[in-house]
């Protein structure tokens, strides 16, 4: 058991899933121990097999069939049966030695048999084991050069038929058809073990096609078929690998997988097969890359296809004429070959881009943040503060938030000019909070940023003038009845007035805290009778709200 101990668990797992593991321990049963390894199923979401190897090369391993499993992860179910291991340390030495004999004992046994004994065991399995008997059948068709057979099983082995109830699989039957689907990948890499890679690549290409149209018929919300897929993809390479097919022939086909409906399911990158297409083949796929954009210069995929290809040759002309032939309207596209080119060493060229992004969007009020985030980084790194300032100002104009004023005033004390941009931009704001009254709203972006200014005073005076949020009301008193408490105490109570109408645990919380404030505002005007008499008049009135009642009683009111 060398290597398994709970700070091994802790360092494999991660802080997180050891925490998370913890809560596991009462899920794990059906521990079965072997010479060097031990198995259980876990209880979470789902039903989880887990296994731990113990003393392996790498000292301990762990697999684990849940989601963070799957992707190579000591997940906190694996940490649960390490713990578990851990807490039968005494045992665990007879365990594995009696595991050791049991094993011996079944070779040895299994050795004594005649052949006939032997087939009649293997017959009796096979009709007790579908599933057995399925890989069994395979593995004769792969024998026997049965491109036939094999391709019926395979699509038998993708056919949802058998866990579809009204044509469609759900959740709870996700796994068992992955686990289905996931012995015909094994069928395909034993073709080309078996010197059958040319059958293998085929049959791995129909099999891509008959599980694109499975999924659209399955829950397979914890993407088990995605890890199905991705398999099928490593089959179908590597039995191109062996085969060496026409460069040309695969280069179509690659190209007509990724442009089509099921790349969304494998995912296959044609980039990968370098190694098989040869220059001649990446020849033939960038021509195809090539017609296939001009023909559809706006489509995704195609769009996709040609900037990887792209960037693999280091054609930063070519990455740009993608983006540039189909321009978002709010100049995030320009920012992207501005990026572009600034990664490439050209960075005056990726300045204009960036400001030929500005120019081209028709709405200010919808061009991209990071567009402008970008430009006046751009501005700031070359000393042009004034366009900074100004395209900061021009962002604030269109959209007058929060955010916008924070960013102009950043970039005007940068450039030492907040004073006059502070007068113009509050200017706007007053003339927004103005409207803002006459329509009947009371939010006002005038008083967060007098707020955000730390000028308190003159967001009382905007608040008063044109209104202002309960939120902004609440924040005003607090900021103001050290020194204002009458002021503040009249807010408090307004607000507390509005949520005595109300009812539920948040709403009591908020109540009460902003009873403890309206408490202190009477400390600072010496009218603590007077507190006294609303919380008696307020308990009145409120003694049918239980919750209200524990509650004040929890803060002495």
């Amino acid at each position: 058991m060398v290597g398994l101990t709970e700070a091994n668990l802790r360092a494999l797992a991660g802080a997180r899933s050891f925490e998370r593991g913890l809560g596991y321990l009462d899920a794990v049963s059906g521990v079965e121990v072997g010479d060097a390894w031990v198995t259980a199923t876990v209880h979470g979401t789902e039903r989880y097999e887990v296994e731990l190897a113990l003393n392996g090369p790498g000292g301990v391993a762990g697999e684990c069939d849940c989601p963070y499993g799957l992707e190579g992860n000591f997940c906190k179910h694996l940490v649960a049966l390490g713990l578990t291991v851990l807490a039968r340390r005494e045992s665990l030495p007879r365990q594995r030695k009696a595991a050791r004999d049991r094993a011996q004992d079944l070779d040895a046994w299994l050795s004594d048999l005649s052949r006939e004994e032997l087939l009649a065991l293997v017959r009796d399995q096979i009709a007790e084991d579908r599933q057995l008997r399925r890989r069994l059948e395979l593995r004769v068709a792969s024998a026997r050069g049965d491109l036939a057979g094999v391709r019926t099983r395979v699509r038998e082995l993708l056919d949802i038929g058998p866990f579809a109830q009204y044509g469609y699989v759900e959740y709870a039957d996700a796994r068992a058809y992955s686990d289905q689907a996931g012995q015909a990948v094994s069928a395909i890499r034993a073709l080309t073990g078996s010197g059958r890679a040319a059958d293998a690549m085929i049959l791995a290409r129909e099999a891509m096609r008959l599980l694109a149209e499975a999924v659209e018929s399955v829950d397979d919300s914890d993407g088990w078929l995605g890890h199905v897929a991705a398999a099928l993809v490593e089959a179908h390479h590597a039995a191109c690998r062996s085969a060496r097919p026409d460069p040309e022939e695969l280069a179509r086909w690659l190209v007509g997988h990724v442009l089509g409906d099921m790349d969304d399911l494998t995912g296959i990158d044609p980039l990968d097969y370098a190694d098989v297409l040869g220059d001649r083949g990446m020849t033939v796929l960038r021509n195809l890359a090539v017609e296939a954009w001009r023909g559809n210069r706006t489509g995704w995929a195609e769009k996709y296809l040609m900037e990887r290809l792209a960037k693999a040759g280091g054609d930063v002309e070519a990455v740009i004429a993608v983006h540039a032939a189909d321009l978002a309207p709010d100049g995030r596209t320009h920012l992207v070959i501005a990026r572009e080119l600034d990664a490439a060493g050209r960075p005056d060229q990726g300045l204009r881009w960036a400001e030929r992004g500005i120019r081209d969007v028709r709405d200010p009020a919808a061009v991209d943040t990071a567009l402008v985030d970008h430009l006046c980084d751009r501005y700031a790194q070359a000393d042009r503060l004034a366009d900074a300032v100004a395209l900061r100002r021009d962002h604030f104009d269109a959209l007058r938030t929060l955010l916008t004023y924070r960013q102009l005033r950043a970039a005007a004390r940068a450039a030492d000019c907040w004073p006059a941009e502070r007068e113009g931009a509050l200017a706007l704001l007053r003339a927004d909070a103005g409207r803002r009254l006459e329509s009947g709203r009371g939010d006002s972006v005038l008083v967060d940023a007098l707020l955000d200014d730390k000028d308190v005073d003159a967001a009382w005076r905007a608040a008063t003038e044109t209104g202002a949020h309960e939120r902004q009301w609440l924040t005003l008193a607090d900021q103001t009845r050290a020194d204002r408490p009458s002021d503040a105490l009249g807010v408090y109570l307004r607000l507390a007035e509005s949520l005595t109408q109300q009812t539920g645990d948040a709403v009591y919380g908020r109540l009460v805290s902003l009873l403890l404030s309206i408490g202190e505002c009477h400390h600072r005007l010496g009218t603590s009778d007077e507190f006294t008499a609303y919380i008696t008049a307020l308990r009145t009135a409120q003694r049918r709200k239980r919750n209200l009642m524990r509650l004040m009683d929890e803060h002495g009111l």
